[in-house]
């Protein structure tokens, strides 16, 4: 899988991840928050050699209606699914923290 460093404002649906199949991570950010900056590394290094995650970086904001179902309040939020259902989510964990529970989601 390629990792994607960009935060994108075409987010899918709640109803589009509801139906996705197998392991998600679900990243709410903003490309220019510090905070998502320094957990980028991580992520890229875990996610990038990952064959059975999909990664979706969500642009959120005010407003943001998938942002807001999760009730994603800080950035970066990574909200963990398992067809298309939450099983995680960590709400700006640091890079320690991201490697740790993504290494242990991303296990078979």
């Amino acid at each position: 899988m390629s990792f994607d460093p960009e935060y994108h404002e075409d987010a899918p649906t709640k109803e589009d991840i509801g139906q996705t199949t197998g392991k998600v991570v679900l990243d709410f950010g903003a490309n220019w928050c510090p905070y998502c900056q320094e957990v980028s590394p991580a992520l890229h290094s875990l996610l990038s050699e990952a064959d059975n995650v999909q990664h979706i970086r969500v642009a959120d904001g005010k407003g943001k209606p998938l942002g807001r179902s999760y009730r994603v309040k800080l950035w970066p939020t990574l909200v963990l699914l398992k067809d298309g259902k939450p099983v995680a989510q960590l709400v700006r964990p640091s890079a320690d923290t991201a490697t740790r529970e993504l290494a242990a989601f991303l296990e078979p």
